[in-house]
């Protein structure tokens, strides 16, 4: 089996976050966590994943502190696993995903889920790049720059 390679000194703001979310098992947990399950046993039914492989994911997740574990909100011995603010700063990522995926993982007529405003169960705008002076900007409008240390 190939070693994974890691990104962790990586200049490139692309690469470097792969070390932490850059498997789908990770995403797929992290959507989970959104999505209000706790449990390592919620995680495991909703994946199907081997256990082995669920908990270094959820160890790399806690160790790079995306998820944390707390106390049982029923005051059981058990251990839950809750986003971070730096967990929940991937909701927009999750939603850019959701959101291409839409428009080219699925046919028009293929069921599958969307995500809705929980107020008025409307779909979400699509997210758009602007700039800071609010122009929409698409990848012609952009280039990347070293910023200075």
């Amino acid at each position: 089996m190939v070693k994974r390679v890691s990104h962790e000194n990586a200049c490139c703001p692309v690469a470097r976050p792969l070390d932490a979310i850059g498997d789908g098992w990770s995403l797929l947990i992290v959507r989970d966590a959104f999505d209000g399950l706790r449990r390592f046993g919620q995680f495991q039914k909703s994946l199907g994943v081997a256990k082995n492989i669920l908990t270094a994911r959820l160890n790399n997740l806690v160790g790079q502190g995306i998820l944390e574990t707390v106390p049982a909100e029923d005051g059981s011995a058990y251990r839950e696993y809750v986003l971070t603010a730096k967990g929940r700063g991937l909701f927009p990522v999750l939603v850019a995903l959701r959101q291409w995926s839409d428009e080219f993982a699925f046919g028009p007529d293929e069921p599958h889920y969307r995500m809705v405003d929980r107020e008025t169960r409307q779909p979400l705008a699509r997210l758009e790049i602007r700039s800071a002076d609010g122009r929409t900007l698409t990848p012609e409008d952009t280039v990347v720059e070293m910023t200075a240390i």
